[in-house]
């Protein structure tokens, strides 16, 4: 057998066919998991607490099962199994028993036959709390200051890192202190799902999710029921980026299904999302770079403080990304870093695209672009002389023994071509289109950054993925089917799926099944990971079928083209001839190679499987005397190894840069003791394509020995170093320093 083959499509690996689900979402057609249904549905509500911290004293649901047309009022009494759930620690109840952490902590569930009654309904449970002060400050939270929230302390993770000598000195020293603030996912399809009794104990629920199989196993727990009787089947996803990782409607769901015997629809309306989701970690940074006069780095020192909210979720591995990327892609021997992830009583904080690496880069190219001017160096060549390369070590100690283009990324965005001078446009103003100025207090500012991020997950973490390939006629013609439990939330998996599948067995015909549980673990589409590992599962389990089917011809044969052909080049048979009334089928676990947790003392170990880069330069306009910014350009140069799909890498880098661009300069979610303060896309603003500028966009393809076809994960970097680069491009403007983002008027104007 031989893993030679050539694709008889043009719509392989390395193309960029059509999306099966991309005509149907332009017309407004696609289904969501919003737009489920199911003849006798009831619709549920959920009870939120208004406080961020109180003990619950009293619950009282008499008058909401009064209202007519309400079948069920739920509490924590009426959880069946264990009343906790979380990714990585099982620390937050499916409803509130006897204290709420958070404001929008689930504490009563309503079922009723309209939604309108369920939220009538909702009203009257009568809950009595007593107040306590909640704990708001992660920094004063890892000092021990105030009630610990959870069994152990306040702190969820510490990561140290310690390498190289720890005396050293040098002669040019930078410090700084960096917020950014907290950030939301926004994805545009509220939390969703359709949860189905059948009729013998068990349930099927239809939902957008980012991971099957870990939402079936925190189910079953809650509802003390074998994992046979909870069947997950992957609803329409409008959207994700890591705030669908947890779990929000989906154990409600199933509860009030069972308890009232009829399929349960629950929504979030944009508001409640806001509470029901996790969000970006806020994160306070201390900084210190030491450098030779010549701008060489002798050593980083930081300390990172991030605020995980009221439970864990991923706040864990979040630490250790941001603790194992806070240095970012430069080589330096001497390095200290001390991460903390703690609990508060603000909104829970887990998943968001770039997981610990967008808060660190903010800190770290802050600080490459103050210790360029302490040394009188251009930034991109300070960051160029400092760049690291295949063969440095990471903080860690692990070496890096793929492509590292890094200098080459900042070259290449250095001479790309600038954007014109501005024309004498108010449509092209910052603040122009509503004629509050015409150009007086406008200046330009360019800035650049680079940005690192792992793929896949780490600290040996068993992450892998399960695959079908099955391979047969329909209707004469060869015909594949791949089914998977990955979930395709909007990045393009079912194409990449597609394409794999036509390059290795050389079929044009690919269906991709339903995502749902009735096949292995997929993982999470997060960490960048799915078209390196699920793409890794579904290339084995093709070269399975094709060797079954070369079995017959010996050990030289190939698949090329359709038709199977000896060493010499003779055609033996055509695969139609081959495949007769013959069904292969196959089906893979797949693993990459293997992670290892980082040592508790030095931080040091082979901790990720693979490092992914990309760097920005922004240009922007900034009228100084309104405090508006407008985003000129914001080019990107990225290494993605092997361009599976380059139209989806593009939108990708696109996708990526434009969330970049939002923390940047206006997304935040605003809290004051502990409650949101701006819980609507009102006052919870987003980039539209307005704001969005031009792109030029050079994809680096420096393959990865270790990856399928050397291919390197895409969605995370380019929101990575897209905010640093604004943030420069600003500072660059205005000579503001500029330590927090979102920047917004008030730090331009000074008022």
């Amino acid at each position: 057998m031989t893993t030679s083959v050539t694709t008889q499509t043009a719509n392989g690996v390395g193309a960029s066919p059509r999306r099966p689900d991309g005509t149907v979402k332009v017309r407004g057609e696609f289904a969501y998991s919003s737009d489920l249904w199911h003849e006798d549905m009831l619709w549920g509500a959920t009870l939120r607490s208004p406080h961020p911290y109180a003990r619950i004293t009293a619950i009282d649901i008499g008058e909401a099962l009064a209202v007519p047309g309400v079948y069920a009022v739920l509490t924590h009494e009426d959880v069946p199994g264990v009343n906790r759930y979380g990714l990585e620690h099982a620390d937050q109840p499916v409803l509130a028993s006897d204290v709420v952490r958070y404001q929008g902590e689930p504490v009563a569930l309503v079922a009723a036959d309209h939604p309108e009654t369920a939220r009538r309904a909702m009203k009257r449970i009568a809950v009595s709390y007593e107040e306590l002060s909640p704990v708001t400050d992660s920094e004063a939270a890892v000092a021990g200051e105030g009630p610990s929230l959870h069994e152990g302390g306040n702190v969820v993770r510490h990561v140290k890192i310690r390498r190289g000598p720890q005396d050293v000195t040098a002669d040019v020293v930078v410090s700084g202190v960096y917020e950014v603030g907290m950030q939301d996912q926004a994805f545009l399809g509220p939390e969703s799902g359709l949860a189905v009794p059948d009729g013998e104990g068990g349930v099927d629920l239809y939902v957008a999710t980012q991971w099957l199989h870990v939402d079936q196993q925190q189910i079953v727990a809650a509802l003390g029921l074998p994992v046979e009787k909870v069947r997950l089947t992957l609803a329409g996803v409008g959207g994700a980026f890591g705030g669908r990782e947890d779990l929000s409607m989906q154990v409600h769901a199933c509860l009030l299904a069972l308890h009232t015997g009829k399929p349960v629809k629950m929504v979030y309306n944009r508001e409640e999302s806001f509470y029901g989701h996790v969000h970006r970690h806020p994160a306070k940074m201390y900084y210190e770079h030491g450098a030779t006069r010549d701008g060489r780095l002798v050593y980083v020192r930081t300390r990172l403080y991030l605020d995980g909210g009221a439970y864990a979720s991923s706040t864990g591995a979040v630490v250790a990304n941001a603790a194992t990327l806070g240095v970012g892609p430069y080589a330096v021997d001497s390095i200290s870093v001390d991460c903390w992830g703690v609990y508060t009583n603000n909104p829970p904080c887990g998943a968001m695209r770039g997981f610990g690496a967008v808060q660190a880069a903010f800190g770290y190219e802050s600080q490459m672009d103050k210790l360029a001017a302490a040394c009188g160096l251009d930034p991109v060549d300070l960051r160029i002389r400092n760049a690291m390369s295949e063969g440095d070590c990471m903080p860690t100690g692990q070496v890096v023994d793929s492509a590292a283009p890094v200098a080459e990324l900042l070259e290449r965005v250095r001479a790309m071509p600038m954007p014109p001078e501005r024309p004498f446009d108010l449509r092209h103003l910052p603040g122009g289109v509503s004629n509050t100025t015409h150009g007086e207090g406008v200046v330009r500012g360019v800035g650049y950054a680079v940005g690192i991020k792992n793929v896949c997950f780490s600290e040996g973490f068993d992450d892998y993925s399960t695959a079908r390939v099955r391979l047969q006629l329909v209707g004469g013609e060869p015909s594949a089917t791949v089914q998977t439990a990955a979930c395709e939330v909007g990045q393009g998996l079912v194409t990449v799926l597609q394409q794999i599948v036509r390059t290795e067995l050389g079929v044009d015909r690919v269906t991709v099944l339903p995502m749902d549980t009735s096949i292995g673990n997929g993982g999470s589409t997060s960490a960048s990971r799915q078209t390196y590992v699920t793409g890794g599962a579904v290339q084995a389990a093709c070269a399975a079928v094709r060797a079954r089917l070369l079995a017959r011809f010996g050990r030289k044969a190939r698949l090329v083209g359709g038709k199977l052909v000896a060493a010499d080049g003779q055609v033996l048979a055509g695969l139609v001839d081959v495949l007769g009334d013959d069904v292969h089928d196959e089906t893979v676990e797949w693993r990459h190679r293997p992670t290892y947790p980082v040592d508790p003392e030095t931080g040091q170990g082979n901790a990720h499987v693979q490092y992914a880069f990309a760097a920005h330069r922004a240009v922007v306009d900034v009228d100084t005397e309104l405090g508006l910014v407008k985003v000129v350009a914001l080019d990107c140069a990225q290494d993605v190894g092997k361009a599976v799909n380059p139209q989806a890498v593009l939108g990708q880098i696109q996708g990526g840069s434009a969330q970049g661009l939002g923390l940047a300069v206006m997304e935040e979610i605003q809290t004051a003791d502990g409650r949101i303060r701006n819980p609507s896309f009102t006052d919870y603003l987003i980039p539209t394509v307005l704001d969005m500028p031009p792109m030029r966009i050079d994809v680096l393809e420096r393959p990865d020995p270790h990856a399928p076809y050397g291919l390197r994960g895409v969605g995370e970097p380019p929101t990575i170093s897209s905010t640093p680069a604004i943030v420069a491009a600003i500072r660059a403007a205005t000579g503001l320093a500029l330590t927090r983002v979102p920047v917004r008027p008030e730090h331009l104007t000074g008022t």
